[in-house]
């Protein structure tokens, strides 16, 4: 094996403490930051092992891991969990802390950072009776977070609170020879100073925001009062028999009084691609998750989405392809709608664009801004290349932007840098079709005037963003649009796919796809029920959420609603805009040309299950940052979360009412322990519909597995399995925790049931539990009850969850990596027609 690493990194320190604790023999190289090992990340990343396989490692965490499991030395779960949360929370705000305190001088403020983290570690220390983290000797986590917390608590300058226990246990692991050796070849001197030349290479730390969240949910675990404990006891006692019964799902969904109605829409996918997991999450999943949620709750909820059909992007994947537009929107239509059902997104409807609705609406909605003012002629500049002879736009160009330097932006936006580009602003323009360089040319086209309605979209956005759950990347992009000042927007363009525009004058020109794509919205809607305007003309009785990546924001936070209220008609504006940021694949961008990257086509063929693709997309998804896509994290997560943590728990507690009382639920007297369990799951639910509420689902997701997780505590504490076979008094004490647990289990599936309908539905038919206590639990009540009443009979109880081998991971890793050659992807691909020839002899609709 060869190790890499570089001086100053505090990640280094990791896994030469780690490599010296273990003793596994390895060649160690000292590098420069600027030098790159792990060929296809695209930035150099240090450390960095090189097994013996060939197989490379670029996680310190994973790094370390790795060495403790050669040196045969035990990796408990209780380790593997405190990694997770060094990686997940700690990390982010010891780097942002470092990075205040190194590079701006301000200790106080780092020190302040950090007492959250640190007050949580000396609590868990504070309770143990061992000398180190989880054990009486040194296990990867003490090496793990005793590196990663030693810049900060061998500097005296940063004040984090007394930590006494943290700070023993930090001296223990300290004194390790493997520690002092590791500090003195990484971090030379005794100060933060060391760190400053790393830090200085690293990105600005991103500053994560949490607002509305419940305090409890950062880490520390809720301490449950002697009340707490008695009332949720209490009230689990009553059972479901007071419940009402299981909610129906009607057809048509249509708004009614008295009821909390929610209009749910995620982003149209364009049509012309396919859609890879990150578009996946960003929009549909998120959607349907709350919804799935929303309906448990018993909203009044209608989710709707389509695909957009109408643009520049369809023309040019016609052109690719060789077909028509129409052709193009027919066989992607097809195959978004197969991704989507095989990741069981559950729309009340799934439509597209290209339809006499959408028409109708977009162009109602064209003549009332007309007749009221809101828009205007100008001659624009475009380009225009004179070999296809066709003016160039949106898609159909691109260049250098003027802004960032990214050499492929497109005729409207760059991908880099998000900025929204003119095309005649781009430098060095070339044709997409021809790759011709364009000159310019004038043509005329109408305006949405954008400043005429700043006023009553401000008076709106003040109102919208104050009483309903924006992200903060959402009010942040629409503020900085607001900011600047609200410039007039081009609403027509000059090609044949779209939308015409109705004015004589106008034609041959159709609406941009931004003018008209957000009323494919009330288009779809009007496609699933001719009673459309009881949702969208009905703002006093509707809630509108809509979900999207945020480069979709300022058209849904700005430009679309400044449609509406222009149109003045009562139109339904969005009241909560959910907006993520991106997910990354391995630490680069999904790239369909390239072969890297997951795309929703193939998800299906790797062999695992849409469940677990859902449950590791929402861990993941990115709310406050850009995550990524890790086939290793994903493995890790199926194994320790679903199969070692939730499966196992549910299992057992299955498992146990078979083989030990017949399959029938035993008779439960609660004690102390019992109720205290069935308070802490109360608190816990309580939280994660709180979180779900708030539109934070990966939040939510925690909540889930920390229930579990008190779960496996609790059986393994009390032992049934021994106790089973004692006297009278511990038989009854194996049937308490056994029928507690049970009801634990049946608690969770209805919990799972937005994230993973599946599992969700077999563990409800495992447990026989009644059709109703889903929505009983969740609903406007949001409690704890015995479903599964002493003497209830349940089903076959069988494993839920797979291990995913590595040898397994390796393959998929490999496979979706980008290593196959472009001769070996051209043949699936379709070459463009002459590039002469003009798309209006591809026919439109």
């Amino acid at each position: 094996m060869k190790l890499f690493v570089n001086e100053g990194n505090p990640q280094c320190v990791k896994v030469l403490a780690a490599l010296e604790h273990t003793a596994v023999q390895c060649d160690v190289q000292l590098l420069s930051q600027e030098e790159r090992v792990v060929s296809f990340l695209s930035r150099p990343v240090l450390p960095a092992g090189l097994l013996p396989s060939g197989q490379q490692l670029f996680s310190a965490n994973a790094i370390c891991q790795y060495l403790f499991e050669v040196g045969g030395k035990e990796i408990t779960d209780t380790s593997r969990q405190l990694l997770e949360w060094e990686a997940t929370e700690l990390q982010p705000v010891l780097l942002q802390a470092l990075h205040v305190a190194v590079l701006q001088g301000k200790s106080s403020e780092a020190g302040t950072l950090l007492k959250k983290p640190l007050s949580w570690l000396e609590q868990c220390l504070s309770g143990k009776s061992t000398q180190f983290l989880t054990a009486e000797t040194v296990e990867v986590a003490d090496i793990v977070l005793w590196a990663a917390l030693y810049p900060v608590l061998s500097d005296s300058a940063l004040e984090a609170g007394e930590l006494r226990s943290v700070r023993g246990w930090f001296e223990r692991v300290g004194q390790l020879p493997a520690c002092t050796t590791a500090v003195q070849k990484i971090l030379p001197g005794k100060d933060l100073k060391a760190l400053k030349n790393f830090l200085q290479k690293q990105p600005a730390p991103h500053t994560q925001q949490k607002e509305n969240l419940p305090s409890e949910t950062e880490g520390v675990e809720h301490v449950m009062t002697a009340e707490e404990i008695e009332v949720a006891a209490q009230a689990w006692t009553k059972g479901l028999a007071e419940c009402h019964d299981a909610i129906e799902r009607k057809n048509p969904v249509l708004p009614e009084e008295g009821m909390r109605n929610v209009l749910v829409t995620s982003a149209l996918p364009y049509v012309n691609n396919v859609p890879h997991l990150g578009n996946i999450i960003g929009c549909v999943l998120s959607a349907d998750v709350f919804s799935r949620y929303g309906r448990l709750r018993g909203w009044n909820l209608l989710y709707v989405c389509g695909t957009d059909e109408y643009g520049t992007a369809t023309e040019n994947k016609a052109l690719e392809e060789g077909l028509t537009p129409q052709e193009i929107c027919d066989k992607y239509y097809a195959v978004h709608t197969a991704i989507y059902k095989w990741f069981q997104i559950d729309f009340d409807y799934f439509g597209r664009t290209t339809t006499q609705q959408q028409t109708e609406i977009a162009q109602n909605i064209f003549f009332r801004l007309h007749e009221r003012g809101f828009l205007h002629e100008d001659t624009v500049e475009q380009l225009c290349c004179e070999n296809c002879q066709r003016f160039l736009a949106d898609r159909f160009v691109e260049g250098v932007c003027p802004y960032c330097k990214y050499p492929e932006a497109r005729g409207d936006q760059c991908d880099k840098c998000g900025r929204l580009i003119n095309a005649v602003e781009l430098k060095d323009p070339q044709c997409k079709v021809c790759g011709q360089t364009p000159v310019i040319r004038t043509s005329k086209h109408l305006f949405l005037d954008l400043p005429k309605l700043e006023g009553e979209l401000e008076k709106w956005l003040e109102q919208s963003l104050n009483t309903g759950d924006w992200t903060a990347n959402a009010k942040q992009i629409t503020r900085s649009w607001i900011r600047d000042g609200l410039k007039p927007r081009c609403i027509t363009r000059d090609l044949k796919w779209g939308t015409p525009v109705p004015l004589p004058e106008y034609s041959g020109k159709v609406f941009y796809v931004w003018f008209d794509a957000p009323i494919g919205y009330l288009s779809i809607t009007a496609n699933y029920t001719s009673e459309w305007e009881k949702w969208w003309k009905n703002p006093q009785q509707v809630e509108l959420y809509n979900f999207m990546a945020k480069d979709n924001v300022p058209f849904h936070s700005v430009v679309f609603p400044c449609s509406l209220l222009g149109a003045q008609d009562n139109y339904t504006l969005v009241n909560h805009l959910i907006a993520t940021e991106y997910l990354n694949y391995e630490d680069t961008k999904f790239s369909k040309s390239r072969g890297v990257g997951v795309f929703g086509d193939m998800a299906k063929d790797t062999g695992i299950p849409s469940d677990v693709w859902r449950f590791y997309l929402t861990y993941v998804r990115p709310e406050g940052q850009d995550s990524s896509f890790s086939w290793a994290d994903l493995a890790l997560k199926n194994n320790s979360e679903l199969l070692n943590n939730l499966g196992n728990f549910i299992n057992r507690a299955g498992m146990f009412v078979s083989k030990f009382f017949n399959g029938c639920v035993p008779e439960i007297v609660l004690q102390d322990e019992d109720k205290r369990l069935i308070a802490q799951v109360s608190w816990e639910l309580k939280q994660y519909i709180e979180l779900l509420d708030k539109v934070r689902i990966r939040d939510a997701l925690k909540c889930i597995l920390n229930i579990s997780r008190h779960g496996n505590q609790y059986i393994q504490s009390n032992e049934p399995w021994k106790k089973i076979k004692g006297g009278d008094e511990d038989r009854k004490r194996a049937g308490t925790v056994t029928g507690v647990s049970v009801n634990v289990a049946c608690l969770l599936s209805a919990m799972l049931e937005p994230y993973m309908p599946t599992v969700s539905r077999t563990i409800r038919t495992q447990l026989q539990a009644p059709d109703n206590c889903a929505s009983a639990m969740l609903g406007a009540e949001g409690c704890f009850l015995r479903s599964l009443p002493t003497g209830h009979q349940i089903g076959t109880v069988s494993p839920l969850f797979q291990k995913l081998e590595s040898e397994q991971i390796e393959t998929l890793r490999k496979k979706f990596g980008g290593q196959q050659g472009r001769s070996e992807m051209s043949t699936t691909e379709t070459k463009p027609p002459n590039a002469a020839e003009p798309i209006a002899s591809q026919g439109k609709k």
